[in-house]
Parts: structure tokens; C-alpha cells; sequence
């Protein structure tokens, strides 16, 4: 079973995420990939140069929060980059799958912010979101990139709405109060499903 993770901008998927793992459950984290398929030396990067020049660049390298301050201030220029990205994400997440698929996983995690938007979906069996009030969203996202409140919403409004993503979604997770509720939630939802046994049923078996 694929089962997709998504959610808004700092809602707290990463929260999540580290429940999964703790059950040994193998996540695929389409962040970490986009981080990796624009690594220095990388064809993403070649891409990114042709594509915006050299005002994302410094001293040769990459300058991810400059490229960030453009394409979250243009639908254009997300488009341009995502264009250049998503083929490259797309295929890293297509082989994670395949390699988790031999090993014979019984659930691997989808973790992506833009699980709608790309088109990942489609791939899922379920869907999973997590969710936090919009106050919250905006004053965790500002104190974890340490940006401008109107750079916060430039940034949020670039994705599909949270609510949109809810409506869509199989299982929403509340992530607006403390980690344990959260985690409990998560727990619930793998015992539920048969992929973790829970205590009482380890003592029955």
C-alpha cells in the first residue's frame, strides 16, 4: 500500500513522518529529493542556470533562498522551476518505489507537499493530510524560515489551499496541539489498518 502524506506548508508532515518511522515504516520524503535533484553538479542545477541565470546563483553555487524569493513571488518563474523539477522528482520517487516494491514493504509513505498539485495522488491507495489552523500555519511557518509575514503567505498561497487538500483526503490528522496527540492519532490509524499490532493484541497472539 502507497499511502500519500500530504498537507500544507509547516502544517507539520515531518511530525508524522517520524511516527512512521519509528514503526519502521520506509518513507519517501519528495523533499529531500527535490533538495537532492538541485545538488551542486547536478543536471537540475545545469537546468536552473539556463532557465533563470545568474541571479540564483552565487560564487558559482546555487542560491536557494534567492531562486525561493522568485518563484514564490511569480507563477511564472514556480512554473519555470517546477517544469524543470518535477520530471526529475518524479522519476527519483518512481525508483524509491519500485526498490521498496522488491523488498516487498506492506506500506510505504509518500511524504509530499505537492501531492496534488504533481500529480502524485493518482499513485496513492489512500491519502493522509494534516492539518492546522491557518494562524498557525502562517506563525510556524514565519518562525521556521524566519521570513516576513507577507513572505509567509506569498509562500502558502503558491500551494492548493489546506482546505481543498482536506476534502480530498482519507484520514486528516489534527496537528494543532501537542506531538503526543499527534503521534496518537498516527497510531491509531496503522493499528486500525493492521500494520502495527498494539499491546494488547501482542498478548492475545
Amino acid at each position: 500500500m502507497i499511502l500519500g502524506l500530504t498537507g500544507g506548508i509547516a502544517t507539520g508532515k515531518s511530525t508524522v513522518s517520524a511516527v512512521f518511522r519509528e514503526f519502521d515504516i520506509p518513507v519517501i520524503d519528495a523533499d529531500a529529493i527535490a533538495h537532492s535533484v538541485l545538488a551542486p553538479g547536478s543536471d537540475g542545477v545545469d537546468q536552473v542556470w539556463e532557465a533563470f541565470g545568474d541571479r540564483v546563483f552565487e560564487a558559482g553555487k546555487l542560491n536557494r533562498k534567492a531562486l525561493g524569493h522568485i518563484v514564490f513571488n511569480d507563477a511564472d518563474e514556480l512554473k519555470r522551476l517546477t517544469d524543470i523539477t518535477g520530471p526529475l522528482i518524479s522519476a527519483a520517487i518512481k525508483a524509491a518505489v519500485s526498490t521498496y516494491r522488491r523488498k516487498h514493504a506492506n506500506l510505504v509513505v509518500l511524504d509530499a507537499p505537492t501531492l496534488f498539485e504533481a500529480g502524485y495522488a493518482a499513485k496513492t491507495n489512500e491519502i493522509m493530510v494534516v492539518k492546522i489552523s491557518a494562524a498557525q500555519q502562517l506563525q510556524r511557518l514565519m518562525a521556521r524560515d524566519d521570513l516576513s509575514e507577507d513572505q509567509a503567505e506569498s509562500r502558502i498561497k503558491s500551494q492548493l489551499p489546506l482546505q481543498n487538500k482536506i476534502e480530498k483526503a482519507d484520514v486528516v490528522i489534527d496537528n494543532s496541539g501537542s506531538v503526543e496527540t499527534t503521534r496518537v492519532q498516527v497510531v491509531k490509524w496503522l493499528d486500525k489498518m493492521g500494520f502495527i499490532k498494539t499491546p494488547a493484541e501482542d498478548s492475545a497472539g
